[in-house]
């Protein structure tokens, strides 16, 4: 077994004894500042979320989201919390998504088949994206 300042390990780092001790004296190496933390957290929560159902919708209906149509929902949801939207449709191309806009929460989400005669309520705001 290997040892390290007299506890006994049950195991062998891949760097060896000599990785394990480069650590700092609190054994946690530092990757980056706290700085980077935040303003990762920053721009996350800048990002539009996906509640459970409409989660579930996506998966069900088969759509999916390449990274352009992300920043443009994202895009999207900035415009409508400019203008005051509240709860907004998007449409962007064949697709549709009911937005929580101050939650920055798509709460469901339709694909061209689902949208024929369909009706769609309870909401203040419409952008084509």
């Amino acid at each position: 077994m290997a040892g390290i300042d007299g506890v006994n390990l049950p195991f062998m780092p891949i760097g060896g004894i000599e990785e394990l001790n480069k650590q700092t004296s609190t054994g946690i190496t530092k990757v980056g500042s706290s700085s980077d933390f935040g303003e990762i957290f920053a721009q996350e929560l800048e990002n539009v979320k996906f509640s459970a159902h409409a989660q579930s919708r996506l998966t069900s209906k088969e759509i999916d989201l390449s990274e352009n149509d992300m920043l443009r929902l994202n895009s999207a949801v900035d415009k409508l919390e400019q203008k005051g939207g509240n709860e907004s449709l998007v449409i962007l191309d064949e697709k549709a998504f009911v937005v929580s806009v101050p939650n920055r929460t798509v709460i469901t989400a339709m694909n061209n088949s689902n949208m024929e005669n369909s009706v769609i309520t309870n909401i203040d705001s419409a952008v084509f994206a």
